[in-house]
């Protein structure tokens, strides 16, 4: 009888156990990046003054972990500080990628095409991150280029704090960061332009921002300077959005403000927080404007605070983003970086991330995830990183389908297939609107849509509207699926091929 009872409890500790690593199910769409700061060199590179070989290396490495984790879009901040990880018109090479601020790279290597390119290869969306209104990092302005704005427009910039801004209010700025913008769209294969949460900045005690000249200049009659303030804003980005769409409809423009919009004490339609600093008041942002007028694709407000933390609960703000959506898409920043590196205890637990990452998964309105930064989770807290990838990023997931997408080619024509001993290779007849294949473990019988369980690979296409798939992938299968993604993040009609006679 002990014998049997024993062999009972031993059954019932496995299956519990197994459980812990249980797979929730996963969406076949769905949000998951990660924020790459290059600004300091906090993320990449190590260092600006490491070769292009290094550099390249280093940033692989990134990519290569987040892919590990079935990550599908990198957020890499390209202008930091008024400068620029590209050869641009507008403004210098970054002291961050090349060690000196205005000196390009080695050979004029084209870092900003390959960092595309290697995102594409591997299934991921390369969002270009931008800061608008940081124009320093420090007060050691004699080490910028003489073709940086501090040097060529001083009129527009407001020293603040231990920082150099560009003044929001003056159209001359909105004018210059338009240019950057159609430069970047226009010159690049990239998924989105991105800004992050510094419009106007941060407030410092007892530091004044000194914009009102500028205030009294271009004021409404009886407009406030906070109204006035908001209004710079909201004018950067709808110009922001006409110009990404004048250039190329499919690239999506997103922003991630400050988590907090206005607490309930000040406004009833704020969240139930009581946080220290609000986006809509502190820092002149109104996404949920935004959202509205249909200015952007998605904002990625940052929460990076604990689930249950008493002045800003982190599934209280989630709710509240889900209750005020409108006419975009919304992920949810997490804050990786504070995982045992905080003073609030809850990041010590190895599954506050991870329910983090559930409450989305359940908020319906949400559409995924991003994680700031990339190096929190490399070489650190593996046992949360094996966490999340076993029980909530085990499958890979299709970009989210932006809200503002239109409509476009809904099948595609495999015209030639080639096969050697380990490659299959296709030739496709379509216009210049498809970005990924899809190749789905399949039957003889075709289906309307495949679960993201037989997806067996997601194959960028080549300029020459080619794409190859290894034979290992389908091992002794006769039939596959093909569909393929648009630059908007649809999917067309599957087709079945075979394989084999």
């Amino acid at each position: 009888m002990f014998k049997k009872l024993l062999v009972l409890i031993l059954f019932i500790f496995s299956l519990n156990s197994c459980s812990v690593f249980k797979t929730i199910p996963q969406p076949k769409h769905e949000f998951r990046g990660v924020w790459i700061a290059t600004v300091a060199n906090i993320d990449w590179p190590k260092n600006g003054l490491d070769s292009i070989q290094k550099q390249k290396e280093d940033y692989i490495k990134i990519l290569d972990f987040y892919k590990e984790l079935n990550f599908n879009a990198v957020i890499v901040q390209i202008r930091a500080a008024g400068d620029s990880f590209y050869k641009s018109n507008y403004a210098p090479w970054s002291r961050y990628l090349t060690g000196k601020e205005g000196t390009p790279t080695d050979h004029n290597f084209k870092m900003l095409d390959w960092m595309i390119s290697e995102a594409h290869n591997r299934g991921m969306e390369f969002h270009a991150w931008l800061n608008p209104y940081r124009a320093t990092f420090d007060l050691k302005t004699e080490i910028l280029s003489p073709t940086h704005d501090f040097n060529s427009h001083p009129e527009w910039m407001i020293k603040y704090g231990k920082k150099y801004y560009y003044n929001p209010g003056l159209p001359e700025v909105r004018e210059k960061l338009t240019f950057i913008m159609k430069e970047l769209v226009r010159n690049y294969d990239i998924d989105a332009i991105h800004f992050d949460d510094y419009f106007y900045p941060y407030k410092i005690k007892d530091a004044v921002f000194e914009d009102q000249s500028c205030f009294e200049f271009y004021k409404l009659p009886n407009q406030s300077k906070e109204d006035w303030r908001r209004s710079n804003i909201d004018s950067l980005i709808k110009k922001a959005h006409q110009t990404i769409k004048k250039e190329k409809p499919w690239v999506q423009f997103g922003v991630s403000p400050f988590g907090v919009w206005k607490n309930n004490s000040t406004d009833p339609k704020g969240s139930d927080t009581k946080a220290g600093v609000t986006t809509y008041e502190d820092l002149y942002a109104d996404p949920l404007l935004w959202m509205q007028n249909g200015w952007v694709d998605y904002v990625i407000p940052q929460v990076y605070w604990s689930m249950n933390l008493p002045v800003a609960s982190h599934h209280k703000i989630v709710h509240w983003w889900a209750k005020n959506k409108s006419n975009s898409n919304i992920y949810i920043g997490n804050g990786a970086y504070k995982i045992r590196n905080n003073s609030d205890k809850a990041w010590d637990s190895k599954k506050e991330l991870p329910n983090q990452l559930n409450l989305t998964r359940n908020t319906k309105e949400m559409d995924g995830n991003a994680f700031f930064s990339a190096k929190s989770l490399m070489q650190k807290n593996p046992d949360v990183v094996k966490y999340i990838q076993k029980k909530y990023y085990q499958n890979p997931a299709l970009n989210p389908i932006s809200p503002l997408k239109k409509e476009t080619i809904k099948k595609v024509k495999i015209k030639d297939v080639k096969t050697t001993s380990d490659s299959i290779q296709f030739s496709i007849n379509t216009p210049h609107n498809i970005r990924y294949a899809l190749c789905y473990s399949s039957g003889k019988k075709l289906k309307e849509s495949y679960p993201i369980t037989k997806l067996r690979s997601k194959t960028h296409i080549n300029n020459k509207h080619q794409f190859i798939i290894p034979i290992k992938e389908f091992k002794r299968k006769k039939q596959i699926a093909v569909s393929f993604i648009d630059y908007y993040g649809q999917e067309t009609e599957p087709i079945v091929l075979n394989l084999r006679p």
